[in-house]
């Protein structure tokens, strides 16, 4: 395993990406469960400000100390957001949290508001200054580009969302296993049918266990050979119906088919600094 490229070159050597010093829980259970404090590092709570208070709205991943990747229906240029690392606990306030504000928010160009089935539902925050890596803060890993998984494939969800259609979101931070539904599945006319892309992937659809509003932007972590976690995908939409309904899993940007835009767009803010940031990758 190569990192292509580095979150920093004293950090990355010294502690990488997508190895949590607090090990998750991998259980099989399939009902979301309160997830083990900072277990799931990367993940951050994108917050905007209403009437003077800050709200959680999506979730994301910490994929370089200045960077932060998420969906771009969480954006509304209507609204200032912030930026929270090292929570589990929204209502609680925790050593080693901090709230960030943005720098810049750059949505991908062919995302579509109206149709959110055209895919590209990405988005990448700068934040206004980098990170301290931590126990409590760390790097989520970027798959290698054109990685698909495999039907059934384990995989973790984690986010604040809703625990169950209509219901509050959750205070502390939610996990919740999700086997991958490949796009042979997801594609079949009594699943998502036409509706799903090849950009995107598809996980749960048992009926039991989905992501739920809040999720949104949140990461699809799934584990890769090496034993490292891997965020594979960006949560997008479930279905109309509800958040939990058989044969309409959630259905995640696939992040192995954004390598490109996700490099050229960091390429593209730092050419004319030097800050030493960048995003972490592993491949073969």
């Amino acid at each position: 395993m190569i990192p292509i490229v580095l979150a920093s070159v004293l950090i990355a050597g010294a502690l990488g990406c997508g190895t949590p010093p607090i090990e998750p829980l991998t259980s099989r259970v399939v009902n979301g469960v309160d997830a083990k404090p900072h277990s799931w590092p990367w993940q951050i709570s994108l917050q905007y400000e209403k009437d003077g208070e800050w709200r959680h709205t999506c979730g994301g991943s910490l994929i370089a100390a200045n960077w932060v990747m998420t969906a771009a229906h969480c954006i509304n240029t209507q609204f200032s957001y912030r930026v929270f690392v090292g929570k589990h606990n929204l209502v609680e306030e925790e050593d080693g949290s901090k709230a960030i504000l943005p720098e810049k928010i750059i949505v991908h160009e062919k995302w579509n508001p109206i149709f959110v089935a055209f895919g590209n539902d990405i988005a990448l925050i700068k934040l206004s200054e980098p990170v301290t890596l931590s126990d409590q803060v760390q790097l989520g890993c970027i798959p290698a580009p054109g990685t698909l998984l495999a039907n059934l494939y384990p995989c973790y969800i984690t986010g604040w969302g809703r625990v169950y259609t209509g219901g509050p979101i959750a205070d502390k931070l939610q996990q919740a296993l999700m086997p991958v539904a490949d796009h042979t599945t997801c594609s079949q006319s009594d699943w998502w049918g036409i509706a799903v892309r090849t950009s995107m992937v598809c996980a749960g659809g048992d009926g039991i266990v989905a992501g739920c509003n809040g999720d949104s932007g949140g990461p699809l972590n799934c584990k890769n050979a090496e034993g490292v976690w891997e965020v594979h995908g960006i949560a997008s939409f479930v279905s109309g119906l509800g958040c939990n309904y058989e044969k309409k899993p959630t259905v995640f940007t696939r992040v192995s088919a954004f390598n490109n835009w996700i490099d050229q767009t960091h390429k593209e803010e730092t050419s004319e600094t030097t800050n030493g940031h960048y995003f972490q990758r592993r491949s073969e």
